[in-house]
């Protein structure tokens, strides 16, 4: 599978939105939002919360770096990404199992439910945005 296809400029404007996320969002969780984001941390995690949400920013901020200047490594850091959503996604919904507040808009259990179905158009944005999902689709034809 090729690390880089052309994508064309809604899909760049796009993966520089969630580039630009992904780094807001890092910075977050090691800084104001370090507590929401224990909130998403299952119990069941054997680490301490406060370190896994630290590991889970850098990650953050390094995947949104990559996505939004790496090019020749933009296929595989949108692979990184969806796989990052996939493997965040058992604290989401730990979080509405357990009805634990955060961030001041997730205080209902509505709230929760409706952020566990954005989860997959994450996953989507990540895949389309950096090419991954057009790199995938052209290796299966090309050995089809």
């Amino acid at each position: 599978m090729e690390n880089q296809v052309k994508t064309n400029l809604i899909q760049n404007i796009f993966r520089i939105i969630l580039a630009i996320f992904m780094i807001y969002a890092g910075f977050s969780h090691l800084t104001f939002n370090r507590l929401d984001f224990q909130a998403q941390v299952p119990d069941w995690v054997p680490l301490s919360k406060d370190l896994v949400v630290i590991l889970s920013g850098i990650v953050e901020m390094i995947l949104g770096l990559g996505l939004a200047f790496w090019k020749k490594e933009r296929v595989r850091f949108g692979w990184a990404l969806a796989i990052f959503f996939i493997l965040v996604f058992p604290g989401n919904i730990a979080q509405y199992m357990e009805g634990k507040d955060a961030f001041g808009v997730l205080n209902s259990d509505g709230a929760r439910l409706r952020r566990l179905f954005f989860q997959p158009v994450l996953i989507a944005w990540a895949l389309w945005s950096s090419g991954a999902w057009k790199a995938w689709r052209a290796s299966k034809t090309e050995k089809g």
